[in-house]
């Protein structure tokens, strides 16, 4: 019996499954099937993809990068 390795897909590939899971025009057995993909996998790449959207559109304020202190790091050089 031989291991089967795992298939690697681009994330331009995960965001054209997605985009067409979104849209709505087929259900997740036909998009499977037209993506060699399975269903579960369709949708948690739909859920990641909504998820992530907001992100696209601008940073939120609460999730903020604490600032750096410039000061102390040129005094390290």
């Amino acid at each position: 019996m031989t291991k089967k390795s795992r298939r690697t897909h681009s994330p331009a590939f995960k965001a054209k499954v997605a985009l067409a899971a979104v849209k709505g025009d087929k259900t997740l057995a036909e998009l499977a099937q037209l993506f060699d993909v399975h269903p579960n996998q369709i949708t948690i790449w739909k859920n990641q993809l909504l998820e992530g959207a907001a992100g696209v559109f601008g940073h939120d304020k609460t999730s903020a990068e604490t600032p750096v202190d410039l000061k102390a790091l040129h005094a390290k050089i």
